[in-house]
């Protein structure tokens, strides 16, 4: 039984004027990250909590004050994000906790984890009371702060499953199946999969490993990733000023962007980069943070590849141009992965115009989408060699990566960008507010 692909309410227009004040909602977004944060799920849940608020309803966002990742408390308590192009409106933004130890060991994460946890459980019970509250996956198990407000509140609670957990824990090797803890998180999970009122996945995969748990299949939706498509846009190469201050010149330049963490593959990109070392017209650009960022940056110094540096996350206002340094970009998912994981970059990637080389499961949600928009490789784990030829055939044909980049900013319009992803998400919410 397939879940259920929502469609957008009312006609093709940017809003949706509703003419009952009764069914404007308040929405609250509860996630480790939010905006001023540049990480994926920060910038998932600004998108939608400035769509939503354009359509009238009142959206708060209760997250962390530390930047994610990072020791300590930098962001306020509270403020109020202004709602672009409505004069007056606001997202409210309540910020509680912060990081003590960072990313300094599994249990110092665990440890902050918690207090957020607590933190957030006292907040969510005593601000305004919410009529949903969509909860992520981060920190994980999150989500079910939103049955403990439907319990005392009569809120509704939607679950937005950005990672499955304990599955990404089983198959990174950080959790022993079948061991007590592993047992009691897969109960945790289960009880938050089938008791909330809707869950929302990332991909197709995604979508039959929820439904492999027994949960009913009209609780479950399919709502792609996406990318602004108005913010990242592709940008020519002899414009774009962060090729030059990066100093990747005329090189064809295959880049990683975003976090590079336990879930992606390292080792066939750090094969291709040893293949093509002596190719001073192919370089290697990598951008962001992750588990596997020192791995990496430890690699390119041990064999002094001077054709490949590391460079910090830029704000989201220089994404495009960010992005875009990238003649082509390296995606990658451990085999065993799908389902568990869906890589948000291919979105930003297919907006700015760029191809991609995927490096995973041809089942992934991102294979899928690369083969039905035509818009890059395949490549299996740890096929080194097919990865250097891959990357030197596009170096040889830039029209080829050229036109596979044209076909991916073409496939993203209607399908995969912010508008027509919110809209789902606001038919979601109005159906789920109507059955109360």
């Amino acid at each position: 039984m397939n879940a259920t692909i929502l469609t957008p309410l009312g006609p093709d227009s940017d809003e949706v004027t509703f003419a009952d004040s009764a069914h404007r909602m308040h929405i609250v977004l509860l996630n480790q990250a939010f905006h001023p944060d540049v990480v994926s799920t920060a910038q998932m849940a600004s998108d939608l909590a400035q769509h939503l608020a354009r359509r009238g309803h009142k959206v708060s966002a209760l997250a962390s004050r530390s930047i994610y990742g990072k020791t300590g408390a930098v962001l306020p308590r509270r403020e109020e994000i202004p709602v672009a192009g409505v004069p007056g409106a606001t997202i409210s933004a309540y910020r509680v906790g912060f990081n003590i130890f960072g990313k300094r060991g599994t249990l110092a994460r665990v440890a902050d984890f918690g207090l957020f946890y607590a933190l957030a459980a006292v907040k969510l019970l005593t601000m305004p009371r919410p009529d949903v509250v969509i909860g992520f996956s981060t920190p994980p198990y999150i989500a079910l702060l939103g049955l403990l407000s439907r319990f005392f509140r009569g809120s509704k609670a939607v679950y937005w499953a950005m990672d499955l957990y304990p599955d990404v824990m089983y198959t990174s090797g950080m959790l022993r199946p079948g061991g007590m803890a592993s047992r009691f998180l897969e109960w945790l999970h289960r009880l938050l999969v089938r008791r909330a009122d809707a869950t929302v996945v990332l991909g197709r995969c995604m979508q039959d490993r929820v439904l492999s748990k027994d949960v009913p299949a009209e609780r479950v939706h399919f709502i792609p990733v996406w990318s602004d498509e108005s913010g990242v846009r592709p940008i020519p190469r002899d414009s774009n000023p962060l090729r030059e201050k990066w100093g990747v010149g005329g090189a064809f330049t295959v880049m990683y962007s975003g976090n590079f963490g336990v879930g992606h593959d390292a080792e066939t990109l750090k094969a291709a980069m040893l293949a093509l070392r002596d190719r001073s017209d192919i370089r290697f650009v990598f951008v962001g943070g992750g588990k596997r960022r020192p791995e990496i940056e430890a690699f390119i110094r041990e064999h002094g590849l001077t054709t490949a540096a590391y460079h910090e996350y830029v704000p989201r206002e220089m994404l495009a141009e960010s992005l875009c340094v990238g003649d082509v970009h390296f995606i990658s998912l451990r085999e065993g992965m799908e389902g568990l994981i869906v890589p948000s970059k291919l979105f930003g990637i297919m907006a700015a115009g760029r191809p991609s080389i995927f490096v995973g499961n041809p089942s992934s949600e991102i294979a899928r989408v690369i083969v039905e928009s035509d818009s890059g490789v395949l490549i299996r784990e740890g096929d080194g060699a097919g990865l250097a030829a891959a990357i030197t055939r596009l170096a040889e044909n830039r029209n080829q990566a050229a036109a596979m980049g044209d076909r991916a900013r073409a496939a993203l319009s209607g399908r995969y960008d912010a508008k027509t992803a919110c809209d789902q998400w606001a038919a979601l919410l109005d159906r789920l507010f109507a059955r109360r």
